[in-house]
């Protein structure tokens, strides 16, 4: 596998120059059509980078090119028909990508399942749903990947020291939220803040729900948990192992839960920024977590960005179950 310069210089001829920058070649490609701007997307004149084969034949280097991209993805393919015509690098892309497809599918099904039937009893056909996909899955990636499963679990976890497992767990909640956020830049990018915190707001009424019964599930807690279900659960949430939070005991039925150090709102304030407003998306997130873990408890918020706030917390809540 070489790399080569691709320039386009017409609708039908493509010229190449290798590393060396010193040999060019003109080469007709019958029958591909190279103004389809579904498949080329390269202003004429200007260099892309190129992977390709090149054979000699009848004294002449002929170059066979697999696929030219640009910095933020592949545009184009030329020769590829399918898989098997991948070279090894575009091969393991794919595998990457098929693993992609594998949890946005997994992700429509729950959705979809949620809209048909609601999300009871969604997160009820979850838990089958899950259990034995996982099993499956992790059976099948252990024959592949040639790694040992005990109880379910791939052995290389139950291996690791303690320490390392909870700084993996901390990385996972890092690599949470940068998506959570990658999705939030690219909406905003693409139709403006609103449209943005819109979707963010829409999104925490479903995913605070399924982590606080997907908690409560790993805990075995019971259906009406109470007071102290919620606090236990709170220590559970992925925010909590990148942000800074505490708990302050009110009444046997009430606490106050405290957001000391935000990840995202210290990162504003670093960079001289305004608090990011919040609240509308927390007002939702707070309640149908709590709600989730016992249905009779009530949440009321505290102080929320935009609201002022003590330099203490970012936001506070509280939490009572009626007596």
């Amino acid at each position: 596998m070489e790399v080569f310069f691709i320039f386009l210089t017409s609708h039908r001829l493509l010229s190449y120059t290798d590393h060396t920058q010193r040999q060019r070649l003109l080469i007709f490609l019958p029958g591909v059509c190279l103004s389809c701007p579904a498949l080329y997307q390269f202003p004429v004149g200007k260099p892309h980078p190129v992977d390709g084969e090149r054979h000699m034949q009848g004294g002449v280097w002929l170059y066979e090119i697999k696929c030219a991209y640009q910095k933020g993805g592949y545009v184009m393919t030329v020769g590829v028909e399918k898989p098997e015509d991948l070279a090894q690098k575009d091969l393991a892309r794919l595998v990457v990508d098929m693993f992609h497809r594998i949890m946005v599918h997994h992700t429509l099904w729950f959705c979809q399942v949620e809209y048909q039937m609601g999300m009871k009893k969604a997160l009820g056909v979850q838990k089958d749903a899950w259990t034995n996909s996982y099993a499956i899955q992790m059976k099948r990636l252990a024959e592949i990947f040639g790694f040992q499963i005990e109880d379910g679990i791939p052995k290389i976890l139950l291996d690791m020291p303690r320490e390392a497992l909870l700084r993996l767990m901390g990385d996972i909640s890092k690599n949470w939220l940068a998506g959570d956020g990658v999705w939030f830049q690219a909406v905003e990018s693409q139709y403006g803040i609103w449209d943005a915190k819109r979707c963010n707001d829409s999104c925490w009424t479903r995913f605070s729900p399924f982590e606080a019964w997907s908690i409560k599930q790993f805990l075995g807690l019971p259906e009406e948990a109470g007071i102290e279900g919620l606090k236990k659960a709170l220590q559970f949430r992925l925010y909590a192992r990148i942000n800074v939070q505490s708990i302050i005991d009110e009444k046997p039925n009430s606490i106050v839960f405290q957001m000391n150090d935000c990840r995202v709102q210290a990162a504003r304030k670093r960079r001289g920024l305004e608090d990011y407003p919040c609240k509308s998306a927390g007002l939702v997130e707070y309640s149908s977590f709590a709600e989730t873990i016992d249905g009779r408890i009530k949440t009321m918020c505290i102080g929320c960005p935009p609201d002022t706030h003590p330099e203490e917390w970012f936001c506070a809540w509280r939490f009572t179950l009626p007596e």
